[in-house]
């Protein structure tokens, strides 16, 4: 049985670069611009470490494993948790907006013309429902460090207890969170290469596109899973290729910054305000000029991936095919140079 997890690497290489040769420039950037929510609407969720130590004991202080009171007041409380909730909501809203360029980035791929507006009008609302869809799904993989960190936290609040519960609970948690893990990132994963497509194509809802793709996933759960582990490796080589270009464009693009710099060194010891202000400025621009190139360097792989899931989707089932004049136009110029 052929896999089409690998029948596709070059097919997905050969509709990529036939899509990204006929643009132009501005395309190119607003591919960036997509890119910049799409690449960025995965989460990391770091592990949280404890530490002790063995000190002397101090006959007056209070037990080890017990803490005073924490009682910053009343109007701390309020700056932070109002600090919070925009933050919150921050984050959330670049959430939203990064569901509704998935929709905006398949469109794109699909019809080869790059339309932010257009298409954010017309499937901002399946992006809410995208939305709705991966907030549930990391909340439940977050519940598990939402329970540590209150039992961690309780002690400092309520000048009770100690460490040995949300000891306890972190060990008893970690190998539910290793399950979560991998689940929430499958689920997420095929949300967006294999379900959004299905939801743009046929307009539909997600867990309407889930119940379409979910007989074909138990029937041919073989491809699905070479499509899953070609993928990460896919993902990995074209992480190392991203780094090695960005690395190499952004030390090139230091060498004009770095005058500028120095100019502001200079300036320090002229007029120290202008000087700050000049350094500012500059490492602002620097970050900022670094972030468009890694960008633009991002493009070609990230479209190629998300090429790539959808000729995946379209061999394993003809009625999910996104893309059928890109592929039969690929596959016959493999065909004539055969």
């Amino acid at each position: 049985m052929a896999l089409y997890a690998l029948d596709d690497v070059d097919d997905a290489y050969g509709v990529t670069r036939a899509f990204l040769t006929s643009i132009d420039r501005t395309t190119w950037l607003k591919l960036a611009l997509i890119v910049f929510f799409v690449g960025g609407a995965g989460a990391n969720f770091p592990g949280t470490g404890f530490s002790g130590g063995n000190g002397g004991t101090d006959p007056g202080a209070p037990p080890a494993e017990e803490f005073p009171a924490f009682d910053p007041g009343p109007d701390v409380w309020l700056l932070v948790g109002a600090v919070a909730l925009v933050l919150v909501a921050i984050v959330l809203a670049l959430f939203f907006v990064a569901a509704v360029m998935e929709f905006v980035f398949v469109e794109s791929l699909r019809t080869e013309d790059v339309s932010i507006r257009a298409y954010w009008g017309r499937y901002w609302r399946k992006g809410l429902r995208l939305f709705v869809f991966r907030l549930v799904l990391w909340l439940v993989f977050l519940a598990p460090f939402l329970v540590v960190m209150a039992l961690f936290f309780a002690p400092v609040v309520l000048g009770a207890g100690g460490f040995a519960a949300p000891l306890a609970a972190l060990f008893v948690l970690l190998p539910v969170v290793f399950v979560l893990a991998v689940v929430v990132g499958l689920v997420d994963s095929f949300t967006t290469n294999f379900v959004v497509p299905i939801m743009l194509l046929e307009d539909r809802a997600v867990l309407d596109g889930w119940r379409r793709l979910w007989p074909t996933i138990r029937t041919q759960w073989k491809q699905y899973l070479a499509y899953a582990v070609a993928a990460w490796i896919l993902s990995l080589v074209g992480g190392v290729l991203i780094a090695v270009v960005a690395g190499i464009l952004i030390a090139v693009l230091f060498v004009p910054f770095g005058i500028l710099l120095a100019v502001g060194i200079g300036l320090l010891s002229v007029f120290e305000p202008v000087g700050i202000a000049w350094l500012v400025v500059t490492g602002l621009l620097f970050g900022l000029a670094a972030l468009v190139v890694a960008l633009l360097v991002t493009v070609p792989v990230q479209t190629y991936l998300r090429y790539y899931a959808l000729l995946v989707l379209g061999d394993v089932d003809a009625e999910f095919d996104v893309i059928p004049e890109q592929r039969a136009a690929v596959r016959s110029d493999v065909d004539e140079a055969a």
